[in-house]
């Protein structure tokens, strides 16, 4: 399965000023599986460690940080000569030994000759909590499910990405009722990994959902596992929470939509666990467009599931129900393609912000691309009827504005019109 992550990794081996990196991601977007294709594709061989459940490594690590003996425990460990350049020294599952992640400030100042990858399911949790992180160490990479063109070349459809990557609209264009189609499945299916493998192998939606379910079964547990006593109620209520949050109509964060009366200070260390462990979006509203947006958030976000398939799972949605776009579906269809829009352009490794008026306009997405501030409004369909991109455009007379909807690419003056599936393809 082709991962466009990969050329990241391949970039960070040749830099000159390489520190050891950390790959961060939720469980099951493919983080150990893109480490060792790395390792087995780009290096002589690969010194691979998971540090879950390795009483060997704590013992190892729980010594000094002398790089000549980390590194001689670590060949006894996988059984590979570690020679600098040649080998990817991959820790999994890090986060399970704060220890070894100390130990990469002194790869980094000791040994920088050596390639280090770390990875684990829940790494941003543990760097959120800082305990013994080598800041200012590290380099680091996010991994997201895979994103539309991932899909269609997960499935076989290599030619169909390539074209979309290409931009050439008018192919496109041509070609646009199987992209709407295989659009319309991956709301279904989505991009964790094993669901588009199943995908692909079975071309079954319930095996499809079955895999989704076990998913989720294993995030709960991680729930259980990882949370304290305290806060793991509040954790599980505003995930439980995540369809029904996203089925309004103004998405912003509401603790009342969890449970009536609650206020977010109730929530607020849940949200956090949940933002750091890669399993939500957390989507900052902005009380201007102006550069840097962090500057001028307000206390006001939206949420968003980190993958569009286990939304429509979570939401209990049958697949002939989304593909045929049954009319009971209408409502939620928008916070699908929502999400699924969040996702892309997370994936292209845009921070994202939105932009709501005092009154009823509000601008789905607004981000920094190429030192400009770029505002975009999401369609499901072809119907156009909103307002609110308008608006913010006769207050702030962007340079440019953008629409991602189910019309065809179209560039009108002031707003260009991207087909929400070559969204994730758009420069």
């Amino acid at each position: 399965m082709k991962r466009t992550a990969l050329k990241g990794l391949v970039d960070w081996k040749s830099s000159t000023r390489r520190k050891p990196l950390v790959l961060k991601g939720a469980r099951q977007v493919g983080k150990t599986w893109l480490m060792k294709c790395f390792g087995q594709d780009h290096f002589k061989n690969m010194a691979y460690v998971d540090f879950y459940n390795n009483d060997r490594m704590k013992e190892l690590f729980s010594g000094d940080f002398d790089i000549p003996r980390l590194i001689e425990g670590l060949q006894i460990e996988t059984r590979e000569k570690i020679s600098p350049q040649e080998t990817l020294i991959v820790f999994d599952e890090v986060q399970e030994l704060p220890l070894a992640l100390s130990s990469l400030k002194y790869f980094n100042e000791n040994a920088p000759e050596y390639a280090v990858v770390a990875g684990g399911s829940l790494l941003g949790v543990a760097l959120h909590e800082g305990e013994s992180f080598p800041v200012g160490k590290v380099d680091y990479a996010n991994l997201y499910p895979l994103d539309f063109c991932e899909f269609l070349e997960g499935i076989g459809e290599t030619q169909l990405s390539e074209m979309l990557k290409a931009c050439d609209w008018q192919m496109i264009t041509t070609f646009k009722s199987k992209l709407i189609d295989y659009l319309r499945k991956y709301l279904f299916v989505g991009g964790m990994p094993e669901s588009v493998l199943v995908y692909s192998e079975d071309r079954d939606f319930d095996s499809v959902r079955k895999v989704q379910n076990s998913i989720l079964m294993a995030y709960n547990d991680d729930f259980s596992k990882h949370i304290p006593r305290n806060l793991l109620p509040k954790v599980r209520s505003v995930w439980d929470s995540m369809p029904r949050m996203l089925a309004r109509e103004r998405k912003s964060f509401s603790p009342g939509v969890i449970k009536k009366g609650s206020r977010f200070k109730d929530y607020e260390d849940a949200l956090q666990w949940l933002v750091d462990a890669g399993l939500v979006h957390k989507v900052k509203q902005v009380s201007a467009p102006s550069i840097p947006l962090k500057n001028y958030t307000t206390d006001a976000f939206k949420l968003y599931l980190l993958d569009v398939g286990l939304l429509s799972c979570m939401a209990e949605l049958e697949a002939r129900t989304l593909l045929e776009g049954s009319s009971i579906f209408k409502e939620f269809k928008g916070s699908l393609t929502e999400n699924y829009a969040c996702q892309e352009l997370t994936a292209q490794s845009n921070t994202l912000f939105y932009w709501s008026s005092e009154r009823t306009a509000e601008v789905d997405f607004v981000f920094k691309h190429n030192d400009i501030v770029l505002p975009m409004e999401v369609k499901a369909e072809e119907n156009l009827q909103g307002k609110s991109l308008r608006v913010y455009s006769e207050k702030y007379k962007p340079e440019l504005a953008l629409r991602a909807s189910m019309r065809d690419y179209r560039e009108d003056g002031w707003l260009t019109n991207i087909p929400l599936y070559g969204l994730g393809a758009w420069k």
